[in-house]
């Protein structure tokens, strides 16, 4: 079974649409299960509503899932676990007061060294715990030998004890930690590949440890993912517009070219364009690259077009809010010069919209208006010209750049012959 477990903090970011897709898509290579756990203990950062915009996400992007899992509904496993590490002698109560934790956590900054766990509370005896009253956190013991794994990117990797030190599995509160939460669950769901993020390798040594001390042997594959840079080569922040998929929707990017997008960033694939049904026949995870790659919008614009040109001319009309099919071909028009939705949108708007021509073709633009609306209609737009060229005297630009604003509203873009084919029935709409 294979999971995408994201955590309802914010806006998804394009990092972990690419874990859920590449998750998805290898759960449908192995005919494995696929389910979406939402890590959900973190009470504080949490914001409601956020887990069923995910949720949205995913159906949006034909993303299918067999089940949706809440991480807070296994409390009282993760609790009971614990107390079994306790009871084992393979975790211990810290009572160390978290002021205190901080002040060494300065000094080995100070001193440029890592901080590491100092082992104050793992040395008290039996009765030291028993007497304490004081609030207490659970601290998993430290491995005694280094702890190794293979990633299916980055090759094999190995970890020191003191890389994986005594890190707490329970807050004072009783939840569980991130690393605690997540081994226990992939655990208790029988996870079998585990695709993340590489911002998550340091905890993967820490969720293998805990669940060797719990007697768990089944092995679990991982793939790190590389993290995303934006163009100036720094891992891409939330604020930054671009790394939110609800922004990039909004802006009038298709979701299948979003995902094409994201699958090829950093791959070896046999094509350039293809839709998340291709990717499924032929993705291999071994050819991603170890290193990061630079999210490059204008290379997003172009696989944009790309799949507006494939998109059915009528589901594209109907993107649009139009609902015929020579709108969505007209809109096809656009694409060497708009990348967007929205881009296109505002093209087709403005020929349904009043037109305001600039001072020097309004004299022209009258005319030309008074005789479209007159004419007579034509199939062929030679004969549509030649009959308002003769209706009005205008030759030239005389009368096709007012000609163009007539029925485009603006001063540039496709061949006006090739507009026409699409336009020749709406003329009364788009001439008022």
């Amino acid at each position: 079974m294979l999971r995408f477990a994201p955590s309802p903090t914010g806006d998804m970011h394009i990092g972990n649409l690419k874990v859920a897709l590449l998750n998805y898509i290898v759960a449908k290579q192995q005919n494995e299960k696929f389910i979406i756990r939402i890590e959900d203990t973190d009470k504080k950062r949490n914001i409601e509503g956020k887990d069923k915009e995910i949720l949205e996400i995913l159906k949006i992007f034909d993303i299918e899932y067999d089940n949706v899992l809440y991480q807070s509904d296994n409390l009282k496993f993760h609790q009971q676990f614990a107390s079994h590490l306790l009871m084992e002698r393979k975790a211990f109560a810290c009572f160390c007061p978290e002021e205190l934790l901080e002040k060494k956590r300065e000094e080995a900054k100070k001193n440029k060294i890592a901080y590491r766990y100092d082992g104050t509370c793992e040395k008290l005896s039996d009765e030291e715990v028993l007497n304490n009253e004081k609030p207490f956190t659970i601290r998993i013991k430290k491995p005694k030998e280094p702890i190794s794994f293979k990633d299916e990117i980055k090759g094999e990797l190995t970890f020191l004890p003191d890389d994986i030190d005594s890190f707490v599995i329970l807050r004072v509160d009783k939840t569980p930690t991130y690393n605690f939460a997540c081994a226990i669950d992939d655990m208790l769901n029988d996870i079998s590949f585990v695709i993340r993020g590489e911002d998550h390798i340091s905890n993967t040594p820490k969720q293998i440890l805990i669940r060797k001390y719990l007697g768990y042997d089944k092995e679990i594959k991982y793939a790190h993912l590389p993290i995303i840079l934006n163009k100036e080569g720094k891992k891409m922040s939330k604020r930054e517009k671009a790394s939110s998929v609800k922004w990039l929707l909004k802006e009038g990017f298709l979701p299948q070219a979003i995902a094409n997008y994201l699958i090829l960033l950093g791959n070896k694939t046999p094509k350039e364009i293809f839709t998340l049904k291709e990717a499924i026949e032929w993705f291999n995870i071994k050819n991603l690259s170890k290193t990061s790659a630079k999210f490059d919008i204008d290379k997003l614009r172009f696989i944009n077009r790309e799949h507006i040109k494939m998109l059915d001319s009528l589901e594209l009309s109907k993107e649009l809010g139009y609902f015929s099919k020579e709108i969505g071909d007209l809109a096809k028009l656009y694409t060497e010069e708009a990348s967007t939705l929205n881009e296109i949108k505002e093209k087709i708007d403005k020929i349904f919209s009043a037109k305001n021509p600039p001072l020097e073709f309004k004299e022209n633009f009258d005319k030309i208006v008074k005789a479209v609306k007159e004419a007579p209609y034509f199939e062929d737009f030679n004969e549509f010209k030649n009959h308002i060229s003769k209706e009005t005297n205008l030759k030239g630009k005389n009368l096709f750049k007012p000609l163009r604003i007539a029925l485009t509203g603006a001063k540039h873009g496709p061949n006006l012959s090739d507009i026409y084919k699409h336009i020749k029935n709406y003329l009364g709409e788009i001439v008022k």
